[in-house]
């Protein structure tokens, strides 16, 4: 599965996504995965969770977070949930590469991915928009 928080800046996009990876944390029978854009979440996130900084490991571009993930999932199979803050940010807002990004994701299917996406609904592709739940 695979869910957005959308909304512009400044909308509560990554309180909800720090309130909705704590929780997960604490009801999950596996192992909580986020991925950030910088060290931002460090003290918000509860330790139960993998946090991972893509700056660390010099990711850019659809492609390689995809690597990155699909990894992450191959190396763990315990993993139920995967959180991504700041996608765009990592990603670029390249729409049709967002659009392949989350279609290859879509074939991982024993994992929940739920992403921030910082834009309004009304600029996203219909494809996108429809997996987003608006801030």
């Amino acid at each position: 599965m695979i869910k957005l928080i959308i909304g512009n800046k400044g909308s509560g996009k990554t309180k909800k996504l720090v309130d909705m990876v704590n929780e997960t944390a604490g009801t999950s029978l596996g192992n909580v995965v986020c991925i950030e854009k910088g060290d931002t979440l460090t003290y918000s996130v509860t330790h139960k969770v993998r946090l991972i900084d893509v700056d660390d490991y010099q990711i850019n571009g659809y492609n390689e977070y995809y690597g990155m993930l699909a990894g992450i999932k191959s190396g763990n199979h315990d993993v139920t949930h995967i959180f991504g803050d700041a996608t765009l940010k990592i990603g670029g807002r390249n729409f049709d590469e967002l659009i392949t990004f989350f279609e290859r994701l879509a074939s991982i299917t024993d994992v929940d991915f739920i992403f921030t996406i910082s834009a309004a609904k009304e600029e996203l592709p219909k494809k996108i928009a429809d997996l987003a739940e608006e801030i």
